[in-house]
């Protein structure tokens, strides 16, 4: 249990001392870029699935 707990006060130790962190606006920022983008690639993926299905079932409703 010794050894858990003087890892955990290490890592902390590490992260503190010897990362290096982005900037809080930056960060924010980024953040920002990253959701808008994701939500763009969800759509665009979502506009290819309904055209997708929509051919697939059209297909299937000409051969039947």
């Amino acid at each position: 249990m010794a050894g858990l707990i003087t890892y955990i006060k290490e890592s902390f130790g590490e992260l503190k001392n010897n990362v290096s962190w982005t900037p809080w606006p930056e960060a924010q920022r980024l953040t920002v870029i990253v959701a808008v983008f994701s939500i763009i690639f969800s759509l665009a993926i979502w506009g290819v699935d309904t055209v997708f299905s929509r051919a697939v079932k059209s297909y299937f409703d000409f051969i039947h």
